[in-house]
């Protein structure tokens, strides 16, 4: 738990001005997650930007009925303040986005932050090794480190549904709830059968007069084993740390012994798949609707899902389920594919995010080159985390750092810690600049490639919102394990790099790239 030494409650700590030497974009998972750990280490002077009036990230902005997290509650927390009385296995929106709340206030967090600021524009001032970082206010910082922690679940995707516009009746995106609409009696068509649709649909199903499910491709899904906690255990969690450990590294190794089927050994899912092809059996009794929501690729491809509600309530007698895409919409219809016209008052998309082009500021790093040029032909980071010729600037959840197996919070605590590290190295040595060569960067993506072409995302049969559709890379998820060494040439192992910031010259440094400039270090970091 928290303890009184980590909490930061004194205002004078907090720069009073705009030149500081953090500033992170966002408040949400990853934002606060990084900015508690910098607290930690005793870093202070930094800002905290989020263009929403309150933090949170995608647990503030998705507010669907039903909406709830699929890895465990004791593990999707941070390891340095878990919660001991959490009510349920799986932890629902709000219960989330209290914990965060908490956390933040508990740790001063909020004193750091500046909220209705949206980034717009950052650039590297070269000669005065530093990022100057305008926002939608007119507010203009100056920092000596940035970190973008904007989140991949940030902007919902939306089809190309032709006619949308003529629809007569509310059409809206599960991340944004419309909680105005009244859908009891209503006749409601769904758009995508993704991890928000099965968690809504099955909320929403007794409400409303009719429901139709337009599906492309149908999720694997396996039981959800939800439950409350007892007294009990939220006693033990309480008053008991190594209990609580012990419960979230119970959790941990459950979900990490996943990881082989995901990326080298797809025989290891078959239990897996018959567990899902079981729950299809079970809770499907008509056999036409069996066939239409069985799967026919290698499960694993695209996201595994959990449930124990959704294929009870695709079997209502108001439900259908209507197998292929949209050809367009009409005033008070939509038109599937194969012309069958479905009558609607209300369009829901289920149609989840856009996970390609997450940051989207305008950020130009060294000789001006934006980040958007840099990813033109795909995004491409060194562990995620820094991206060549752009000094003093780490990414969180940044590419190929999402699992598919595990809970992110161990990867938003790695890349933090990544990112302390990095700085304290900068101050003890005096240097101002960290940057990744780009040859090391390359060398790294290659066998990123190399790792994941044998994984199940990859040659599953299926395209997934994880690959980038102008390459068929996988930008999004992590092909290992949590706690893979990387000891293969050009893996995460391979960690000699250099830079030159200001035209300085330096040696090779393990971990992180140095440069050291002439006037020394600026800024305090305490």
């Amino acid at each position: 738990m928290t303890s009184a030494a980590d909490t930061s409650s004194a205002e004078a700590e907090v720069p009073a001005v705009n030149d500081v030497d953090v500033v992170i974009v966002g408040a949400g998972f990853s934002g606060l997650g990084v900015a508690a750990m910098l607290g930690k280490a005793g870093i202070r002077s930094f800002r905290i930007l989020e263009e929403a009036d309150d933090l949170g990230g995608t647990w503030r902005d998705n507010t669907y009925p039903g909406c709830g997290c699929d890895i465990p509650s004791p593990l999707y927390s941070y390891s340095f303040d878990q919660k001991p009385d959490w009510t349920r296995l799986f932890a629902g929106q709000a219960e989330i986005l209290d914990y965060l709340r908490e956390v933040a206030r508990r740790r001063g967090l909020i004193d750091h932050a500046r909220f209705g600021q949206r980034v717009q524009r950052a650039r590297w001032i070269e000669a005065d090794a530093r990022w100057e970082i305008l926002t939608s206010t007119g507010d203009s910082y100056r920092a000596r480190f940035l970190i973008c922690a904007v989140g991949p679940l940030h902007h919902p995707a939306y089809p190309d549904l032709p006619g949308v516009e003529t629809f007569r009746g509310p059409v809206f995106h599960s991340a944004n709830w419309r909680h105005d609409v009244d859908l009891n009696g209503k006749r409601v068509a769904v758009i995508g059968t993704g991890a928000s649709a099965i968690q809504f649909v099955p909320a929403i199903v007794d409400q409303v007069a009719s429901l139709t499910v337009f599906q492309r491709t149908p999720p694997w899904i396996v039981p959800k084993a939800d439950r409350p906690f007892d007294e009990r255990h939220r006693r033990l969690a309480r008053w008991l740390p190594p209990y609580r450990w012990w419960v979230r590294e119970r959790l941990f190794w459950i979900h990490e012994n996943r990881a082989a089927g995901f990326v080298s050994d797809p025989a290891a899912m078959e239990q897996t798949a018959a567990l899902a092809r079981r729950l299809i059996k079970k809770q499907v009794p008509d056999p036409e609707l069996r066939e239409i929501v069985t799967p026919d690729y290698t499960i694993g491809c695209k996201r595994l899902l959990i449930s124990s509600d959704w294929y009870p309530a695709l079997s209502k007698p108001q439900v259908t389920v209507h197998q292929g895409g949209v050809a367009r919409v009409r005033a008070d219809a939509v038109v599937g594919a194969d012309g069958t016209e479905t009558t609607a008052d209300v369009l829901i998309y289920g149609t989840g995010f856009d996970s390609q082009n997450t940051v989207r500021i305008d950020i130009a790093g060294r000789d001006g080159r934006t980040l958007a040029e840099a990813w033109s032909e795909g995004n491409k980071a060194y562990l995620g985390t820094v991206v060549a010729g752009f000094p003093n600037m780490f990414l969180m959840v940044g590419p190929n750092t999402a699992l598919g197996h595990n809970s992110q919070v161990f990867m938003i605590e790695s890349q933090a810690r990544y990112i302390v590290d990095s700085l304290r190295r900068l101050r003890r040595r005096g240097a101002e600049c960290v940057e990744v060569r780009p040859e090391v960067q390359d060398s790294y993506n290659e066998w990123l490639d190399s790792r994941m072409a044998g994984t199940v995302w990859q040659t599953g049969g299926c395209r997934s919102w994880y690959q980038d559709p102008r390459s068929g890379r996988n930008t999004v998820l992590w092909p290992d394990t949590t706690i893979a060494s990387g000891a293969e040439p050009g893996g995460p192992g391979c960690r000699t790099f250099s830079c030159e910031c200001r035209g300085n010259p330096i040696d090779r440094e393990p971990a992180v790239a140095l440069a050291t400039a002439s006037a020394g270090p600026r800024g305090t970091e305490s």
